[in-house]
């Protein structure tokens, strides 16, 4: 069948195989069809009564949530756009696994955390991009399950211990898939098949700086639910960022983070938009949001009650991410010290304090 591109009315349609074709150089499955949405029509945000939105909503904890992002560098970004299944799935598991380990270490945070991960493979300009968005409470269970743990306020877990540690799990698990075969090499990597010459490669990896980025916490769980909404079911573009389609060429907004995040409008013509959309497609069943620690499937129903049982038990007006145990304030006068017990005395009053702003930050997708 090949790869096929043609032009009907102002839409842009496509088909086709694994094969090349001297029509352009997309990639899909033979039995994928694929029509680009009209884009003249604006794509509305999945609604609030979304069921997909209302099972998350019934997910989120009375917590301050934190943003981390893991992304791998170019050098692996290229071996895992020739092995989709299994180094997606590597990616996943070495981001879970630093997230727990961490949170889980005494010195950090020593609580089971819980997460969703989502599997994002597209930057601003489209290209292969891959890197996973995890949306994390700030705190977790404490070992014996008594207690909730929160984190300290505006700081969840360190970033570069983070990135050392995922650094790590990732090149050892992405070095065990090659000894078990579970990798190919084509075109440019193809010699990376060479066993020296992938030992090489992985070598290089543990020289460069691994990006893991933790964004400033969500104004509140209605944010983390605007975020799954936005985010979660949208593959590549919004189509609010699509300008124009005219004399077989697309233009889109996208976001220049090498210059000072400066907005752009670029165009391309129609087969090369596709081909660089059509790099997203992920491998049949392949699920790219994933529950972790006490989110995950085999446990969330009755961990989710233990949270909010024991997060209705601390002090949830207290600052958030406050560290300190919680005291009943029916046993401790307002004007007595809680340090030394003495008698305080009035010296002024604070004003109210303004709302607190939703935070924004630019996405890469």
């Amino acid at each position: 069948m090949g790869y096929v591109l043609w032009m009907d009315d102002e839409r842009a349609w496509a088909q086709g195989t694994y094969e090349y074709r001297a029509q352009g150089t997309a990639v899909i499955a033979a039995r994928d069809l694929f029509r680009l949405r009209d884009f003249t029509r604006s794509r509305r945000p999945p609604s609030p009564r979304d069921p997909r939105l209302a099972e998350r909503q019934g997910e989120l904890l009375p917590a301050p949530y934190f943003h981390v992002v893991f992304t791998l560098p170019g050098a692996a970004a290229e071996i895992a756009f020739q092995n989709k299944a299994t180094v997606y799935a590597i990616l996943f598991k070495a981001a879970a696994e630093t997230l727990s380990t961490i949170a889980a270490d005494r010195r950090h945070l020593g609580a089971e955390i819980g997460f969703v991960a989502v599997l994002h493979t597209w930057g601003q300009n489209l290209q292969h991009h891959p890197h996973v968005h995890c949306l994390v409470p700030g705190g977790g269970l404490a070992a014996d399950g008594t207690r909730w743990v929160f984190c300290r306020p505006g700081f969840f877990l360190s970033v570069r211990v983070l990135s050392r540690l995922f650094r790590r799990l990732f090149l050892e698990k992405l070095r065990e898939a090659f000894a078990a075969g579970k990798l190919a090499f084509f075109g440019a990597v193809a010699r990376l098949a060479d066993a020296g010459v992938f030992t090489r490669c992985l070598t290089e990896l543990r020289r460069v700086e691994w990006v893991v980025y933790a964004k400033r916490p969500f104004a509140g769980p209605a944010a983390v639910l605007a975020y799954l909404g936005r985010y979660t079911h949208r593959v590549a573009i919004a189509n609010s960022r699509l300008v124009a389609l005219a004399g077989g060429r697309v233009s889109f907004r996208w976001r220049d983070y090498r210059h000072q995040n400066e907005s752009k409008v670029m165009t391309l013509a129609a087969d090369e938009f596709i081909r660089r959309f059509l790099l997203h497609a992920l491998p049949d069943g392949f699920h790219r949001i994933r529950h972790y620690g006490f989110l995950s499937n085999r446990w969330r129903a009755e961990k989710l009650v233990l949270c909010r049982t024991l997060l209705a038990v601390a002090d949830v007006d207290a600052p958030l991410g406050d560290t300190r145990e919680r005291r009943p304030l029916a046993d401790h006068p307002f004007d007595s010290c809680p340090c030394c017990g003495g008698r305080m005395e009035p010296i002024g009053s604070l004003p109210r304090s303004r709302p607190a702003r939703t935070s924004t930050w630019h996405d890469s997708s």
